[in-house]
């Protein structure tokens, strides 16, 4: 008996892409909320091997308004929402104050959903916009929108602490 092998031609043939699932790959945490996390799960893997990340909310002279420590894999805009729903500065005889005027962060914090947020809040944004944002921008033509407004002297001053990640508030 003389056998066939029959050749799939390469166009045809299934090409197997297997992905392995997010959280084999040190994907951020399972809890969304950081109130609910086990206070066991501060230590994380990130480039530099086991470590925290250190998220804080500072003021104009850099004195820590709100801090969260989150696993090293952790990313850095995510955790702006929840650093910004426990930010009360207490007044004399008034309620906390929970709106800053501006709030200055890096090219991290510069998303979608962070500028709508900051906006709906009448908060002045002072982050300026990564290279690849301004090229997606650029590309989609008049329907990309207006480039962000940066003010570089007011962003001069967002280096009053040097953690992972930092936001001054301007109250």
């Amino acid at each position: 008996m003389i056998g066939r092998c029959r050749r799939t031609p390469r166009s045809l043939a299934r090409i197997s892409t297997r992905r392995t699932p997010p959280a084999s790959q040190g994907a951020g945490s399972n809890y969304p909320n950081p109130r609910v996390e086990p206070p066991d799960h501060g230590i994380g893997r990130s480039r530099g091997g086991l470590s925290p990340e250190i998220h804080q909310l500072v003021d104009g002279n850099g004195l820590p308004l709100v801090t969260l420590i989150t696993p090293g894999q952790a990313g850095d805009s995510p955790m702006f929402l929840p650093l910004m729903q426990q930010l009360r500065v207490g007044r004399d005889m008034e309620r906390p104050r929970t709106r800053p005027d501006a709030v200055r962060g890096d090219k991290a914090y510069s998303s979608r959903a962070i500028r709508s947020h900051l906006r709906s809040r009448g908060i002045k944004a002072v982050i300026p916009e990564p290279d690849d944002q301004k090229g997606h921008r650029k590309r989609r033509g008049s329907r990309g929108g207006r480039p962000v407004g940066l003010d570089a002297v007011d962003y001069k001053n967002r280096n009053v602490i040097e953690l992972p990640l930092d936001i001054s508030i301007d109250s």
